[in-house]
């Protein structure tokens, strides 16, 4: 069951119905008070919703243990309370797990993730488990000393132990059973294998003096979701959007901006085209690459971004299967150009011919007998020139040979 989570909405006083809306999540022993450059900076032009996660700030504290899942249903809870159908995420820590759970399971909701100071696995179980127990019998003011010490560098406690004594009293303030109950849900946190199903444009942003997610942690958030871009902060711990407020707040506009939208773009035409050369061939690319024009130009990366970057990427079925259903469709709707070029490229990347000829013959039963009898005849030809190649291969291999003896 999803609680009522409390929260800030702050926003331009002209415009904020149209205006993107940023949804801020923080790390455990946070609460929303964390986001105050942000929040500040982004409500210029974005309506800004600062969050405090359950049993943190002023949001309720059930008896736990939670989930990340449970987290993360809360805040679409509350995105639905304010009829809000999709957001910019930021989260940091605690904050970028429940981001990367929205990503990956609300896909629709998600606009873009900047992801601070996290990780799709935080460490082993055991050392949750023993902060859990900590918190639910000595409270977080007994773990504050030692939590805070990971938020900022060493330099920025010299230079200002006041500012690092105002966060360690957020820290010590915190709800002990929602301090706990958050820990139980990081204890059970590993989303590894889930990143690559991540498809929103991704910041990842990491601290280079960060003990508890240093660089090298987000770098498998960065390698395992598809284009994210990666930016390292120095001198920045655990908690970077306070230590580096200002290039922290310059990154986050221009991901929202829609720098994230055209590197998601980039990086969806990239999958495809190589998911496009390994299906249809270079040669088969490189002559459409070289007879495209400006006229043209906009089909052509619509349809290796959505094509072959999306829908043939997908996991659900291997690439041989999507190649006979191709050839079936093609088939049934009497494409014979088309239907020419996937038959012999199945051919070539080695899909069987007596599995192509059953396609066909299932085919003939529900598209008609006409059109089974183009493939076929198309798969004959293929057939035909296949063996010529191969046979023409063989003899200048063979020459080859000879003049090398």
């Amino acid at each position: 069951m999803t609680v009522a989570l409390a929260h800030e909405i702050s926003g331009p006083r002209t415009g904020a119905a149209d205006a993107p809306v940023v949804v801020l999540l923080g790390s455990l022993g946070s609460n929303r008070s964390m986001w105050d450059p942000q929040i500040a900076a982004l409500s210029d032009e974005c309506r800004v919703v600062a969050v405090d996660q359950r049993g943190h700030g002023e949001s309720p504290a059930p008896d736990g243990p939670y989930s990340v899942r449970d987290l993360s249903e809360d805040v679409l809870a509350l995105l639905d309370s304010l009829g809000v159908d999709a957001a910019h995420f930021v989260g940091l820590s605690m904050g970028g797990a429940i981001a990367q759970w929205l990503g990956a399971h609300a896909p629709r909701r998600v606009l873009s993730l900047s992801l601070l100071c996290t990780a799709a696995k935080f460490g082993e179980p055991q050392g949750w488990t023993e902060r859990a127990a900590a918190s639910r019998a000595d409270g977080p003011e007994s773990l504050a000393d030692a939590v805070v010490a990971r938020w900022f560098s060493e330099g920025l406690a010299k230079r200002d132990p006041e500012f690092v004594r105002h966060y360690r009293e957020m820290i010590a303030s915190t709800s002990p059973e929602g301090y706990a109950a958050c820990c139980d849900a990081l204890a059970d946190w590993d989303f590894t294998a889930d990143l690559s199903r991540i498809s929103a444009p991704t910041l990842v942003i990491a601290g280079e003096e960060d003990p508890s997610t240093p660089p090298s942690v987000m770098q498998v958030l960065a390698d395992g979701i598809t284009g994210a871009r990666f930016e390292v902060l120095s001198p920045a711990a655990h908690v970077a959007n306070l230590e580096q407020a200002g290039a922290v707040t310059a990154l986050l506009r221009e991901h929202i901006a829609g720098g994230g939208y055209a590197r998601g773009r980039r990086a969806a035409h990239a999958q495809g085209m190589t998911v496009r050369r390994s299906v249809l061939g270079d040669a088969h690319v490189d002559r459409s690459v070289a007879g495209t024009t400006d006229f043209t130009a906009p089909f052509q990366d619509f349809i290796t971004r959505t094509a072959w970057g999306d829908i043939w990427s997908r996991p659900g079925l291997d690439h041989e299967m999507r190649r006979l259903l191709t050839i079936a469709v093609l088939t049934a709707v009497g494409n014979d150009h088309e239907l020419d070029m996937h038959i012999r490229a199945a051919l070539r990347a080695g899909v069987d011919a007596d599995k192509i000829g059953e396609v066909l013959l299932h085919t003939s039963v529900y598209a008609g007998v006409p059109n089974s009898n183009l493939g076929f005849a198309l798969g004959k030809q293929a057939l035909a020139d296949l063996a010529e190649e191969t046979t023409e291969t063989a003899r200048d291999s063979g020459t080859e040979e000879d003049s090398q003896t």
